[in-house]
């Protein structure tokens, strides 16, 4: 009979995984954390130290199988599916469409309009998940639709990823459900994978969906672990409770009541002109969407209907992909240029015939540095291929080397600064090579360029032709002198009347109460990116902290390591940067601390609220909105649903507002959100 100790740990040990699954899903699936992280650390790490303990007490879903087990095996093993996962046909037109929905009307023998759904086509992985009485089982790839490999582990390490089913009031667990969803990596973690390569003389991944897929195909699942994955349910193979849903959109709401991250931009109950409409909505928000997208796919949403067309051998009849213009083209390498960065570094730039990419037209791409410049052998005159994700600057895949004719030129990197002719060189343990004169012009604008961007002060208005303007005339020389122009100073600029002099003193007053973590960032301190200046901003609490660190005390911080450190300790013992930082405080900045944020969250009449942002704010843009409602204590989630508090609506506002009306939403405009944070 069990003693009452190994009672107690047991109970405890099933409080723990139960306590770690719900607030993993706060955090990953409803943005709507309710622990800090440090203490849901805590919870994971004496639950990991009881199961060492316990073996015998160890399960399959426990929320530490997420840090990804050994690699123990030589390959990924397949395994077949019943129900296989089948291609989609693709459109390219409105004409294919309303063909589309005429095919589907003359099979179904009717001239009735028929209510479709339409989702975004995620550029990601397709995979399956297997549950079984709650429980993952069983984690796929597509692979050919009907056999795929057996990717568990994997699968397991990914935060968005349920290792348990949840039940509520409204739903119960079924005995077996297959889920099929995308697997994606979202653009800012794409990038923070691709710099972390070449700081390591790793080759780059050429888009988000290759990075996601070779992060799953991993034989080490500790390597999946490490990579920013995330997963966006959307449909169901075999259920053993097919019968609790009609239509697509109740999948998806069974999906999200289970605990699977549902994406929030899905339309139901269109016509197939609304579908075309709602295309070209998708079209014009696909560039500023965090994550890669490459179309919409349309569905019959009613799946009585869906079982009566049925499919082909190689497609569903009730289903089509409306793809985007293509992303990627080919073009010829003009001229390679080098820039010259914030922190001295030197990137080459092809510059290239333009072409149309998504219909965006293209003149230049990044080439990273010299090492890619060579793995990829880019010369002038090479025929390239050429992609564009989002606002990021587009950049070379490949070389078309079939299309050389023997006149291409070689790139070298230069001995000299191009722009203030200083030496450049390059430490052995990096990839870049820099220009060593900190007082280049180029390295002072692109710094102040930083200090004034999204995720730092965030200062609309401020762009790179009027900063190059600021300091030609010498109306500023730092950071702080930013806060110092006056409106005589900028009406006399190129293109700068009274009202749009007025517009950027407006912002720039509004920038000037500044989370600790977006003031660390906007200082520049190499090495420290958006992550690692909050992970300062929490292990510290103010700014003069800082000022006397140590390095060894900085590399005990869990995600800063000793290049890191020594670049932090370095940046702050620096007598300059300690008065740019001084005089940023007099000017009126003012750094909003961790612990002032939980003081002032109390009294905040935003404190513990959920808001939503829609629709373009004239004194904030987004990301500063954002910043002032988390200082104030309160939230910004992406969805509206019966949970959020307000919904800010700008001008333009999409669907949200819409969402927020039926559901009774306070909304608020920019005046009364503006009133709302003055109170």
């Amino acid at each position: 009979m069990p003693s009452d100790d190994a009672n107690a740990v047991k109970h405890r040990i099933f409080e723990l995984r139960n306590a770690l699954h719900r607030h993993n899903h706060l955090y990953y699936i409803k943005d709507n954390p309710e622990i800090s992280d440090a203490e849901y650390d805590r919870m994971l790490e004496e639950l990991r130290t009881l199961e060492i303990q316990h073996p015998d007490l160890a399960s399959p879903d426990s929320p530490t199988a997420r840090v990804g087990a050994s690699p123990v095996q030589d390959g990924l093993e397949t395994v077949r599916r019943d129900i296989p996962m089948l291609s989609i046909n693709n459109a390219f037109s409105e004409q294919d469409i309303i063909e589309f929905d005429n095919r589907v009307k003359r099979f179904l023998k009717t001239d009735d309009p028929i209510t479709y759904i339409a989702e975004p086509k995620f550029d990601g992985i397709a995979v399956e998940l297997v549950y079984e009485n709650g429980g993952l089982t069983l984690g796929t790839t597509r692979g050919d639709g009907v056999t795929g490999e057996v990717i568990t582990q994997n699968i397991k390490t990914i935060r968005t990823v349920p290792l348990r089913l949840q039940e509520s009031t409204d739903t119960s667990v079924p005995a077996y459900i297959a889920v099929r969803g995308e697997v994606i990596m979202p653009h800012d973690g794409f990038e923070r994978l691709n710099e972390y390569r070449l700081e390591n003389g790793e080759s780059l991944f050429a888009n988000a969906r290759n990075a996601a897929a070779g992060s799953l195909r991993q034989l080490d699942p500790g390597i999946t672990a490490s990579r920013p994955l995330k997963l966006f349910a959307y449909g169901i193979g075999r259920f053993s409770d097919a019968d609790q849903v009609a239509t697509q959109h109740e999948i998806l709401q069974l999906l999200e009541q289970l605990g699977f991250n549902v994406n929030g931009l899905v339309r139901y109950d269109l016509g197939i002109s609304e579908v075309i409409d709602f295309y070209k909505q998708l079209t014009e928000k696909r560039s500023s969407l965090p994550y890669d997208i490459d179309g919409m796919v349309v569905k019959v949403d009613r799946l009585s209907l869906q079982e009566e067309l049925g499919t082909t051998s190689r497609s569903p009849r009730w289903a089509i992909a409306y793809k985007f213009a293509a992303v990627q083209e080919t073009t010829t390498v003009v001229a390679i240029e080098v820039q010259v960065g914030r922190t001295g570094a030197l990137t080459p730039v092809a510059h290239l015939a333009p072409v149309n990419i998504g219909g965006v037209t293209v003149s230049r791409a990044t080439l990273h540095n010299e090492d890619e410049v060579a793995r990829k052998d880019v010369r002038t005159g090479d025929t390239v291929l050429v992609q564009r994700a989002g606002d990021v600057i587009p950049e070379v895949v490949k070389v078309i080397e079939s299309r050389r004719t023997g006149d291409e030129i070689s790139f070298r990197m230069p001995a000299a600064c191009p722009v203030c002719g200083s030496t450049t060189g390059r430490i052995e343990t990096e990839k870049v090579t820099r220009c060593m004169n900190a007082g280049c012009p180029a390295q002072v604008r692109e710094r102040l360029k930083h200090f004034a961007a999204k995720g730092a002060f965030d200062i609309e208005g401020l762009g790179d032709k009027l900063m190059t303007q600021l300091l030609e005339k010498g109306l500023i020389h730092s950071y702080a002198d930013i806060f110092t122009l006056q409106r005589e100073d900028l009406e006399n600029l190129d293109r700068m009347g009274p009202k749009s002099a007025e517009n950027l003193l407006s912002a720039i007053k509004n920038s000037k109460t500044i989370s600790f973590g977006a003031f660390l960032y906007a200082l520049g301190i190499r090495h420290v990116g958006e992550h690692m200046a909050k992970v300062l901003a929490s292990a510290y609490p103010d700014i003069d902290r800082l000022f006397n660190v140590e390095e060894d005390e900085l590399s005990r911080i869990d995600g800063i390591g000793p290049v890191a450190a020594a670049s932090i300790r370095q940046f702050f013992v620096n007598p300059e940067n300690r008065e740019i930082i001084q005089a940023l405080l007099q000017n009126g900045v003012t750094v909003v601390y961790p612990s002032q944020t939980e003081n002032t969250a109390v009294k905040s009449p935003l404190a513990g609220k959920s808001f939503v942002l829609t629709g373009s704010l004239e004194h904030f843009t987004r990301s500063a909105a954002k910043e002032r409602i988390e200082a104030a204590g309160g939230r910004v989630t992406g969805s509206v649903s019966t949970k959020t508090d307000f919904v800010v609506a700008g001008e333009n506002p999409g669907s949200k507002l819409d969402k927020a009306r039926n559901l009774g939403v306070t909304v608020l405009d920019e005046a009364a959100f503006m009133q709302l944070m003055a109170s």
